[in-house]
């Protein structure tokens, strides 16, 4: 793992552990069966290998050792989500079943598709969650853009001929990426795909000009020097990476960020012993 990478994983497994360590952690104080009895899945609708799932499974190896039960990690991207989110609303409401999903994403979906019926609340609780992080903007190495000045000055010369790529409709990058467009006053042309890892390799080739990025999600091609980040989406300069100047500083609308957090929740129904007050999400700059 490169070492950026393990630094910002490292900074977040301990929180994230905890987050979801309440889940066994209070019936055993009613007298009620202990939890877990099985081993517990966690149904992600991130791809194998990208950012969040390299997380989950860390903080499952955690988990794994103090519940004496194994964590399985099922990735079932695409389908907006909707792949995971049928699979764990099949599923008993035992806690032994709990969704990760994107959390704006997740929170946009019944005004995204309103024909699907879907309210959170009335399928999950909120379990907690897992982190937070920053976007980078990511252009290839060898994109003639030096800026996030130049990427916008191109947008406007040509609407439409820009091309922005995301891990699928609806997900926080397309709806962030959309923002920022909204905010630039550009017109752009959305690439979705399926999977983080084919997304970046789209952007490191050319194929796509550019996407919204989490460092353990990008991190990888940017050491390899196949990437490069025009700016971090926030309002200050990250610590670990001191020359890569803020949207704003980068020539972008000043004001604006970008940035993702992920959630992990369980079948409604769930025993009211197997939630507890949910943690803030850890920043992991």
């Amino acid at each position: 793992m490169p070492l950026l990478a393990h630094r910002y994983l490292a900074a977040s497994v301990l929180t994230a552990a905890l987050a979801l360590a309440f889940v066994g952690g209070a019936e055993a104080d009613t007298g009620g069966p202990s939890f877990p009895s099985k081993p517990v899945t966690i149904l992600t609708t991130f791809s194998a290998g990208s950012g969040p799932d390299t997380m989950m499974r860390a903080v499952g190896e955690l988990l794994s050792a103090k519940w004496k039960q194994p964590v399985l990690i099922d990735n079932r991207p695409g389908g907006a989500g909707f792949i995971a989110i049928n699979a764990a609303k099949a599923a008993a409401p035992d806690g032994h079943t709990i969704l990760m999903h994107d959390g704006d994403a997740i929170s946009a979906l019944p005004t995204l598709f309103k024909s699907r019926n879907f309210r959170i609340f009335d399928s999950f609780e909120p379990a907690g969650a897992l982190y937070s992080t920053p976007f980078f903007i990511v252009v290839a190495a060898g994109s003639p853009w030096k800026n996030v000045g130049d990427l916008l000055a191109a947008a406007k010369a040509k609407p439409d001929a820009v091309t922005y790529g995301t891990w699928g409709v609806g997900t926080t990058a397309h709806l962030q990426s959309a923002m920022l467009e909204t905010a630039a006053g550009v017109h752009m042309l959305h690439v979705p795909y399926k999977e983080m890892g084919q997304l970046y390799t789209a952007v490191s080739t050319g194929e796509t000009d550019w996407a919204l990025g989490a460092m353990a999600s990008t991190q990888s091609v940017y050491e390899g020097g196949r990437v490069k980040y025009l700016a971090i989406a926030r309002s200050r300069r990250l610590a670990s990476l001191p020359n890569v100047p803020t949207f704003a500083e980068a020539g972008g609308p000043a004001n604006v960020e970008a940035s993702g957090f992920v959630v992990l929740l369980t079948p409604k129904h769930a025993s009211r012993n197997q939630r507890a007050n949910q943690p803030r999400p850890q920043s992991c700059s």
